[in-house]
């Protein structure tokens, strides 16, 4: 009792006592199934039985039927459900994972949870101790492009190499045209091939030795022309570079890094510089830093420049001559105070503090050596700090301060009535020439009067041999002024204002 059986084709039949149809849907009779291409049938065994071709199966058991074939149907057999072939396109994998321990249709043995891929393109439909998991997508490889690939454990990739865990490595379309990077890899990075024309150079940090292995802290420099990919580890130093083209009148002024001899024979120690003159083309070795390009100072004779010798530091200057600075030397920038700017980009090299501009920013280029056009009949003083004395030059003529001097700024007084420091000036005019001023005088019998005076003024000096003397008086206008409005305060204080007015004449 409760037994089932299936009957096929075979004469007619009677049903005997106890025996009775089973019908789904008021339907007795069954076609048999046909399973198509790339399809399969789910089933399950109900219990244990003795299959033609699987042998012993004990209950519980799961498989798939596949197609095309027909599905004979057993009692012991329960259909699960119905499954489709997966398509695996050209340069894509399927990633299968195992559910139990078993062995695979290529007869690996498989571990429950183990993952791998099938790689072969067409249909392909996972047994049921293989469970899908993703596709996975190939990396397509050419002259321009590569990958890095990281190893996740220890294993041997699709080319038959022994990678370790953690191990990175490159590949390129020399290899292989696509790669497909295997459960056991992770593609890290897509990199771009660096293509050096004739005239370029690039320099690569920890460059991969002959063994594979990063050499770490060392630097390598590749000319031109060729095509290479970064592998992993190694990084570009920079951008890549123009071979340096050094003209007739240039030069390089480089440095070493370390100890090296050059291709002329000479030791080069660290921090050791020197320049390279043109004409010529140059490409750095490792050991060298390049760090300027110098070239030729066009100079005329009322020209200079302020150098410095890094080794002494002793300032000079040069002038009159092109010049091209030396690998011990730089340009030394000689700073002013923004009072003597301002003059010195007035025409006359005098202005009014009243007119001055509280936002004028100097163009002057530091490293000129500074000049100024002394007017006719005008002196300017000029202090040298290094030896202490000044010295004096009268116009016309053109000054150009040495590294150590400077100018005497002259604080005059200026306007009616004379008021203090109302004008700033490099040069001293000698004279001839007139001042005026304002001033209030009192009479005897206590009469208020304002005066305007007018006078002329020179200085006595030898123009053969100028005195410092001329400059001894900080402001000679104001104190002038001063002196002739106490003479004249004193000789009105001793007449009353009717002799004054009768005399004022004379």
């Amino acid at each position: 009792m409760g037994e089932k059986e299936i009957r096929f084709e075979q004469p007619p039949f009677p049903l005997l006592p106890g025996e009775e149809l089973l019908t789904v849907d008021g339907e007795w009779l069954f076609k048999l199934k046909v399973i198509p291409a790339n399809k399969g049938y789910h089933v399950r065994c109900t219990r244990d039985f003795i299959d033609s071709t699987r042998g012993s199966v004990r209950a519980g058991e799961q498989w798939i039927v596949e197609g095309p074939q027909t599905f004979i149907p057993r009692v012991e057999v329960e259909e699960l459900g119905e499954v489709e072939a997966l398509t695996v396109e050209s340069n894509t994998a399927i990633k299968l994972r195992a559910r139990l321990n078993f062995t695979d249709r290529q007869g690996v043995a498989r571990v429950a949870g183990e993952e791998w891929l099938h790689r072969t393109s067409g249909a392909y439909l996972p047994a049921y101790e293989e469970e899908f998991v993703s596709y996975v997508r190939g990396a397509v490889l050419t002259e321009k492009e590569a990958i890095h690939l990281r190893a996740l454990r220890n294993f041997t990739d699709v080319y038959g190499k022994a990678r370790k865990a953690g191990e990175q490595w490159m590949i390129t379309h020399k290899m292989s045209s696509t790669h497909i990077p295997d459960v056991n890899e992770v593609i890290t990075a897509t990199v771009n091939a660096i293509i050096l024309s004739k005239n370029q150079y690039c320099i690569v940090k920890d460059p991969v030795g002959d063994e594979g292995i990063n050499q770490f802290g060392k630097r390598e420099v590749r000319r031109g022309e060729c095509s290479f990919f970064l592998r992993p580890g190694e990084s570009l130093v920079g951008e890549v570079q123009s071979m340096n083209a050094i003209g007739k009148n240039e030069a390089l002024l480089l440095q070493a890094l370390e100890k090296f001899e050059d291709c002329g024979g000479t030791v080069r120690m660290p921090g050791e510089k020197w320049l390279l003159r043109g004409a010529t083309e140059y490409i750095p070795r490792v050991d060298v830093c390049v760090l300027e390009r110098r070239g030729v100072i066009a100079l005329d004779k009322n020209e200079g420049i302020y150098v410095m010798n890094t080794t002494t530091g002793e300032v000079r200057t040069v002038i009159g001559e092109p010049y091209m600075l030396k690998e011990h030397e730089v340009l030394w920038e000689k700073d002013l105070s923004p009072d003597v700017e301002e003059l010195l980009a007035c025409p006359t090299g005098c202005c009014r503090c009243s007119e001055r501009d509280p936002n004028f920013t100097s163009s002057r280029a530091k490293h000129r050596i500074i000049r100024f056009n002394v007017q006719h009949n005008a002196a300017v003083q000029i202090y040298d700090y290094k030896q202490k004395k000044p010295r004096v030059v009268l116009g016309p003529n053109l000054v150009m301060l040495s590294p150590d001097e400077e100018f005497t700024v002259l604080s005059l007084s200026g306007g009616k009535p004379k008021a203090l420091n109302s004008l700033l000036a490099l040069q001293l005019f000698l004279g001839p020439r007139f001042s005026s001023d304002t001033i209030v005088v009192e009479t005897s019998d206590h009469a208020r009067l304002q005066l305007s005076l007018s006078y002329n003024w020179h200085f006595d000096a030898n123009r053969e041999n100028p005195d410092a003397k001329i400059f001894s008086v900080p402001d000679f206008v104001g104190d002038c002024c001063k002196t002739i409005a106490s003479r004249v305060r004193g000789a009105v204080a001793a007449e009353d204002f009717d002799s004054f007015h009768r005399n004022s004449r004379r």
